[in-house]
């Protein structure tokens, strides 16, 4: 009651251009999409847009894309998670489900295992594969901000290659470490920041052929020269380290692969 009065109080004793400056609507907050800024609202139908037009030859265009390196990152990513029988396990933004596949095999029909994705194309894409493999696990589209599981309730929890495209990845953070057990484990897997020397000859690669790849494979240029951008943009290891302590995690650790190319950091939820 108190709180209710003064704000009656302060709204009564305002000028009327104070009262015209409280009522305005706040000014949108933006991001980035790619080098572009946008507004927040604008962010997550970009990046749906990007990945409903690349679904199709999202596969096809990894393999191309790193020369099958992606393959080795995620069987390492894979190998750390070390899941065992009986686990629950959370696959966010598991696209075309290569993570989620391979942890269902290591969990088996005691445990669980969820794939999910915000975007639905994507997810038809993994649901499908799974389902040609024998694999029929449960798929939800959902956002990583607002994920619909209870708190403490996967042992394992992952993201690959795809917690750059998040508006607020503090707060998806912030999720994921909610919905781990006690003990849990996160596993972010990631595009970072590669060693200096090879810097300029990735960045040639980049914003030159991965366009080339995505115009001639995929036949959309714009998405594969936002993906070479979305990586400039996205924080460096020491940088995401801390966002992963900042949410609440502890043990803190990232492992560079391909000299930098790719990181996966890891941590922990103490409770």
């Amino acid at each position: 009651m108190l709180y209710d009065y003064q704000i009656m109080q302060n709204t009564s004793t305002s000028s009327p251009e104070t009262a015209a400056s409280a009522s305005a609507p706040a000014p949108e907050a933006s991001t980035h999409f790619g080098f572009k800024t946008v507004g927040e609202h604008e962010k997550a139908g970009k990046v749906a847009e990007v990945f409903h037009s690349v679904a199709s030859r999202y596969d096809i265009m990894n393999d191309l894309m790193s020369g099958g390196l992606h393959r080795i990152w995620k069987a390492f990513t894979i190998g750390r998670a070390d899941i065992r029988p009986g686990m629950k396990v959370l696959d966010i933004a598991g696209g075309t489900g290569d993570l989620a596949r391979a942890f269902a095999k290591r969990a088996g029909p005691s445990g669980e295992v969820w794939l999910t994705d915000i975007n639905d194309s994507m997810l038809r894409v993994g649901r499908d594969r799974l389902a040609d493999s024998g694999q029929l696990i449960p798929t939800a589209v959902c956002d990583a901000e607002k994920l619909p599981f209870p708190s403490g309730h996967f042992d394992r929890v992952s993201v690959a290659f795809g917690l750059r495209n998040m508006t607020h990845k503090d707060q998806a953070l912030a999720e994921m470490r909610r919905v781990l057990k006690p003990g849990g484990k996160l596993l972010v897997l990631e595009f970072s920041r590669v060693a200096k020397p090879l810097a300029p000859a990735y960045d040639w690669y980049s914003f030159n052929i991965l366009p080339w790849l995505g115009k001639k494979v995929a036949g959309d240029e714009a998405s594969y020269r936002y993906l070479a951008e979305s990586i400039r943009m996205h924080p460096d290891q020491d940088t995401l380290a801390d966002m992963l302590e900042t949410a609440g995690l502890s043990r803190v650790r990232y492992f560079n692969l391909s000299a930098g190319l790719v990181a996966l950091h890891e941590g922990v939820n103490l409770g």
